[in-house]
């Protein structure tokens, strides 16, 4: 069979990492087993944060508010249509990889992986949408001019993928963590489409993690950290595929980051779940203080976290009719607890005074993150090519 990279066996340091990542991930699955108000949206804006993260790093940037916006089926509000058409195609992978991974007996296959590609492109067929390139690609680094990576021939592709496919579908006694960055580094380097290589490979990621079923998958993606550490992202992928198609380079530093993206990123949702604990209390202060309509509480919270709030996003997540909604965040206006932005159908409203407070005696008492490999970035920047 064609050869892929091998799997590095995980040392005890990185065995101690993967259990803390397990540790935290089942802690993150209790607290989804006691239904909270805050659970469907804290799933929302970490969807929206994926989506956010994996585009990012294409150039595709938008906020995390246009990236909310594409979840909840809304127009953008800053977005030019070239990227928001790839923000929506990504927002229809993503739905697909959370909603049928998790199914038993799900398998991923090459069916699968031309289906999703299709779905990312599906609106540029000169892309060759669900197709494998038939000739040479290389990764280009458009600041320095210059070609940084070489995949393999084209007419190896094809055969490159069954292996894929096979290793994918067959049972192995790897974590799934490891499992899910070594899926990822064989689809990033072969690099089997014209484009979109970088997005399958971190959804692909994704898919095979939801395969694990411990925590939602929503929960589990490392799409957001890689998003937000993209140079570092660039710098191992570098180190490991030194240029040119070549599976018999050592993974190590590759699961290593990987490791510990997933530790740092476990780190971050439980955090932002004890928050999210405190934030509704404060929230709930509020709106009893000012005997408000506790519905509010939503708007109150997506403000709260930097979102801006709209009418249309308001609407569906409370199904009010338009001028019950309008008059809502109208009164939540005028009592301080939002500021209101723009004119008429650009009008939106942001986390007043009280809300701002809260978020800032929240940062104040944060804890920086545990990083569980504190020498990995610079061992991966000595070893580039």
């Amino acid at each position: 069979m064609t050869s892929l990279f091998a799997t590095p066996d995980p040392d005890l340091e990185d065995q101690q990492v993967i259990g803390e990542i397990h540790e935290t991930r089942a802690s993150l699955a209790d607290y989804l087993r006691v239904p909270k108000r805050w659970n469907g949206l804290l799933r929302r804006t970490s969807t929206a944060r994926a989506i956010q993260g994996s585009n990012t790093i294409e150039g595709y940037t938008v906020s995390e508010e246009d990236a909310v916006a594409a979840v909840d089926d809304e127009p953008p509000l800053g977005a030019d249509e070239e990227t928001w058409l790839e923000i929506i195609a990504y927002r229809r992978v993503l739905t697909y990889v959370l909603n049928v991974a998790t199914e038993p007996g799900f398998v991923i296959d090459e069916a699968v992986l031309r289906s999703m590609h299709f779905m990312l492109l599906d609106h540029d067929l000169s892309k060759t949408p669900g197709r494998y390139r038939t000739s040479e690609i290389f990764v280009r680094d458009d600041k320095r001019g210059v070609n940084v990576y070489a995949g393999p021939e084209g007419e190896l592709v094809p055969e490159l993928m069954r292996a894929l496919s096979e290793s994918l579908s067959n049972p192995t006694s790897d974590d799934p963590l490891v499992r899910g960055a070594m899926a990822h580094l064989d689809l990033v380097m072969i690099h089997p489409f014209r484009d979109g290589n970088g997005r399958m490979a971190r959804a692909l990621q994704t898919m095979v993690l939801a395969q694990d079923q411990v925590v939602e998958p929503t929960f589990s993606s490392i799409e957001e950290w890689l998003g937000n550490n993209t140079q570092d992202y660039y710098d191992v992928l570098a180190a490991t595929g030194r240029g040119a198609w070549n599976p018999g380079n050592d993974a190590t530093l590759w699961v290593k980051f990987n490791l510990r993206a997933h530790h740092m990123q476990a780190q971050t949702m439980r955090r932002r779940f004890d928050e999210a604990e405190i934030q509704w209390r404060r929230i709930d202060e509020l709106v009893a203080t000012h005997r408000l309509n506790e519905r509010i509480g939503a708007a109150l919270f997506d403000a709260l976290i930097g979102l801006r709030v709209t009418r249309p996003s308001y609407v569906k997540l409370t199904d009010l009719d338009e001028r019950t909604a309008t008059r809502d965040l109208v009164n939540a206006a005028n009592l301080g607890l939002l500021e209101a932005r723009g004119e008429r159908r650009g009008r939106h409203y942001v986390a007043g005074e009280p809300l701002r407070q809260i978020q800032t005696d929240l940062r104040s008492s944060r804890k920086p993150l545990d990083d569980p490999y504190p020498t990995l970035l610079g061992e991966i920047r000595r070893a580039l090519p």
